[in-house]
Order: C-alpha cells, then sequence, then structure tokens
C-alpha cells in the first residue's frame, strides 16, 4: 500500500510541474510577444527615447507588460517618431488586452517605418490591421 502510495504521489507531482512548467528545460511559456520586440537602431538620434525604448524591451521578455509601456510612453514622448516604440507598445498593449490602443499604436509603427519588414510583415500587426 506504501508503495501504491508514493508512486501516485509522484505522479501528482510530476503532472502540476508539467502543467505548470511547459515548455522543454523548465519554465513557463512566453508569449510571442517576447521574440518580437524590437530593440532601438544603433543609429537613432535621440538616444534617450531609444534607452527608454530599450529598457521596455528589457520587461516585456520579463512579460511586465505595463512596466514595459510605460517605458514605451516615455519613450514616445522623448521622440515620436520612434517607430519601435510604437511597434513594442501595441505589442504590450495587444497582451494586457487593450486591442484598440494596440491596434492605434501599430498603424502608427507602420506609418513611421514602412520599410521595416519586421514591422510591416508581423503577424500580430497584420492581425489588427487585417491586412
Amino acid at each position: 500500500m506504501k508503495k501504491w502510495f508514493a508512486f501516485l504521489s509522484l505522479v501528482l507531482i510530476g503532472s502540476i510541474m508539467v502543467s505548470c512548467y511547459g515548455k522543454p528545460g523548465g519554465g513557463p511559456l512566453k508569449s510571442p510577444a517576447v521574440g518580437m520586440a524590437l530593440m532601438s537602431p544603433s543609429e537613432a538620434s535621440n538616444k534617450d527615447a531609444a534607452n527608454k525604448n530599450d529598457e521596455g524591451v528589457s520587461h516585456l521578455k520579463q512579460e511586465h507588460w505595463d512596466v514595459s509601456a510605460g517605458h514605451f510612453r516615455e519613450a514616445i514622448a522623448a521622440d515620436p517618431n520612434l517607430a519601435e516604440a510604437h511597434f513594442n507598445l501595441a505589442l504590450a498593449l495587444d497582451e494586457m488586452g487593450d486591442h484598440p490602443a494596440a491596434t492605434e499604436q501599430f498603424k502608427t509603427a507602420k506609418d513611421l517605418a514602412p520599410g521595416n519588414a519586421k514591422i510591416v510583415e508581423n503577424e500580430v500587426l497584420k492581425k489588427h490591421l487585417q491586412m
């Protein structure tokens, strides 16, 4: 009876671990947005805006959606033409469920960087803009 109980306990613990940590190597599954975030271009003229955007990317990669959104908003305030900050803000807003605001930020990013394939060809952007 003790062996049977020990076996069932191990199965239960294993099931819980698999459900909480679904990817190989452990750790929770990450949102696809984590891999889509864009760092500022090295030639960005406004270094303050670029630094704020890059700080936001760091938080976005940790799935700190609201914190990253704050950094992206600061980057946009410093440089309204930084397409990467608009794009990243859209990703964070999308993850937070604010789809109308995400759509507006995706539109702005696309308008600011029509030649940037990482922005224009992004599947989440296309879904929001119904391209």
